[in-house]
């Protein structure tokens, strides 16, 4: 009975943090969905062929599924970015486990490598497919002090959460639609608009998460409770991200691969 409760315990206990880390399966879903619907021919056939016939959605959680094997720990810091509001990425010391933006870079790196075996190319395609879902989390671009707003407490109708969580796959998950379904109903964009959505860098892009963190973080006090109105105020805002990180993951795939 002792040893029952201890699983359980840890099972919840590991369930939490995981939900706690990103976009959630549902998000990273979307990202990879869109951003098949982006790819040209050759990168398409490299694709299958690397992850023997599966989809961009349906590997697009590897990264946070190896977190249980701590052989991957070193991969826990390329999720994110953390630096001070006002402050530079570039002119800011960086971590010395790494960040999101050296962690797509290593895995562009190696999946361009005529060097690089399978295996490696495999892994990195996976874990760039999440990383760049990372991108575009707003959190995810954050603050050290609160570990990108998990220590930032609040509530989400009735229930205790942080902030990091809420955007992870609180509002998200209210939206009640399958992945399939968010993915198919993104904004039609013009040619001019997509256009613009591919033009930058990933640290350009980055930086504009980081422009929605600042704004959340003026828009969300500490103990406050975050309902429909949240909802309202930042819900195409995020929706708007997913499509980004789509549109965007495929441009980085067609110009590794095509």
């Amino acid at each position: 009975m002792k040893k029952f409760i201890v699983v359980l315990l840890v099972s919840i206990f590991s369930n939490g943090l995981f939900a706690a880390e990103d976009w959630g399966k549902t998000g990273h879903r979307v990202v990879g969905e869109i951003a098949g619907k982006y790819l040209n021919k050759k990168a398409e056939k490299e694709i299958t062929r690397l992850l023997n016939g599966h989809s961009l959605a349906f590997v697009a959680n590897y990264a946070d599924d190896i977190k249980s094997d701590r052989q991957y720990d070193a991969f826990g810091p390329w999720h994110y970015v953390n630096f001070p509001f006002g402050e530079k990425y570039e002119t800011h010391p960086k971590s010395e486990k790494g960040d999101i933006i050296q962690g797509i870079e290593k895995c562009i790196t190696v999946l361009k490598s005529t060097n690089s075996s399978r295996e490696d190319k495999v892994f990195h395609l996976k874990m760039l497919i999440h990383f760049m879902g990372d991108l575009h989390q707003p959190l995810h671009i954050g603050l050290a002090e609160d570990k990108g707003g998990n220590d930032f407490q609040v509530r989400w109708f009735s229930d205790g959460t942080n902030l990091h969580t809420v955007w992870d796959y609180k509002m998200l998950d209210f939206y009640e639609m399958s992945y399939t379904e968010v993915a198919t109903n993104t904004d039609v964009l013009s040619k001019e608009q997509v256009k613009a959505i591919k033009k930058g860098t990933v640290t350009d892009w980055m930086y504009e998460s980081r422009v929605l963190c600042e704004d959340i973080y003026g828009h969300t006090e500490i103990g406050e409770k975050l309902s429909y109105n949240y909802m309202y105020l930042y819900m195409d805002t995020l929706r708007s991200q997913l499509q980004k990180g789509g549109i965007r993951l495929a441009v980085l795939l067609n110009e590794i691969f095509g």
